[in-house]
């Protein structure tokens, strides 16, 4: 089978050799954010349409990173992927791999920034080119643009992403989880953001739609399990302590994301303090990427075994942090987290029209 990508400038060609995918590449491969034309010969005619970022992540743990003068090579298990290494803008390095210490010299001298994260997202730290302001003017123009029209579409969306899980478990379970006029007063939220002004408004009415999401999530779940609505840490049920698992795989995506921006993740729009825009990125994915999973693992049922109960917390099995660390992987889809902050990016940059696809 072979795949052929045809952009404005460029075409490159994956051919499958015996199991090991060989990435070839002429011009910007895989590096500038645009539209790919992808013709495949598996097919009668299919013709697929997606997007480029300016960003390349190493996941995992295992891969080889090296370069020549003029290509960045890296060897995972299965595959050998290859990139011009005068085009590599953030080179993102998540888990344990070996990188060439001459690769990170001819990268840093033409002008690309090395991320290094845990493998659970936690930045660790970035490398930078001596004398590099593409990030500091970015990140301040970040912080200084207005913030309502960002947050506005951030809370919108979020809470539409919350109203739309929440009817499809009444349709899934053919149950009434509303008492009367709380749906009509979450519609009537979502459709007031538009109308505020001020930032602490926004916030204020996107914190109760939030709590009031997860009270009315809670009575679709076992009462026995003591699950109500999200309490700070320590977590004392499994519910709470299964969702901010789930969380922290999400904002570690987030995060990934947002370094290749080069945006400032401590520099938010509906959310203010450390992590803030991290915790705006993720808001809108929350219901269809963590808890729907979440609540259908616990729908499903949880045993003695899943997890123990301490005077102080509630501690999950490694079982059934495996189990739905599997599930996640899954429903985490990291091509929606890098759409949303490249269009983040654009609209900051541009001044362009931001939009949230969740």
């Amino acid at each position: 089978m072979t795949t052929v990508y045809m952009t404005l400038d460029s075409v490159y060609i994956h051919r499958n050799h015996g199991g090991l995918l060989k990435r070839q590449s002429e011009k910007n491969d895989g590096l500038i954010r645009r539209y790919v034309v992808v013709i495949r010969t598996d097919e009668p005619f299919l013709v697929l349409i997606v997007k480029e970022y300016p960003w390349i992540t190493v996941s995992g743990f295992g891969a080889h990173i090296k370069s020549t003068p003029k290509t960045l090579i890296i060897h995972k298990k299965n595959s050998i992927e290859e990139y011009p290494i005068t085009d590599v803008k953030n080179l993102l390095i998540v888990g344990g791999h070996t990188i060439h210490s001459s690769t990170v010299l001819n990268l840093i001298r033409h002008g690309a920034l090395i991320s290094f994260f845990e493998a659970d997202g936690t930045p660790a730290g970035t490398i930078l080119p001596s004398g590099d302001r593409n990030i500091s003017e970015l990140c301040e123009l970040q912080r200084m643009i207005p913030h309502q029209r960002f947050a506005t579409a951030l809370a919108k969306n979020s809470a539409q992403a919350r109203i739309l899980l929440m009817e499809q478990e009444e349709q899934l379970k053919n149950t009434h989880l509303f008492y009367e006029g709380e749906l009509e007063f979450l519609l009537k939220s979502r459709d007031e953001f538009a109308f505020l002004i001020k930032i602490d408004e926004i916030r204020r009415l996107h914190r109760l739609v939030s709590d009031m999401y997860y009270e009315i999530m809670a009575r679709s779940l076992p009462p026995d399990l003591g699950f109500r609505r999200r309490t700070p840490r320590p977590y004392v049920d499994p519910v709470n302590a299964m969702l901010s698992f789930g969380y922290a795989l999400l904002l570690g995506n987030c995060t990934i994301a947002s370094f290749g921006a080069r945006l400032d993740p401590d520099a938010g729009f509906l959310h203010d303090g450390k992590n803030g825009l991290i915790y705006d990125l993720a808001d809108p994915f929350r219901p269809g990427m963590v808890d729907s999973v979440i609540f259908r693992r616990v729908n499903e049922g949880l045993n003695s075994e899943d997890y123990e109960l301490t005077p102080n917390r509630c501690m999950l099995s490694d079982d059934l942090i495996q189990e739905i660390t599997r599930r996640l992987h899954l429903s985490i889809n990291t091509e929606k987290i890098n759409n949303l902050v490249s269009d983040l990016a654009d609209a900051i940059r541009k001044g362009s029209e931001f939009t949230v696809q969740y």
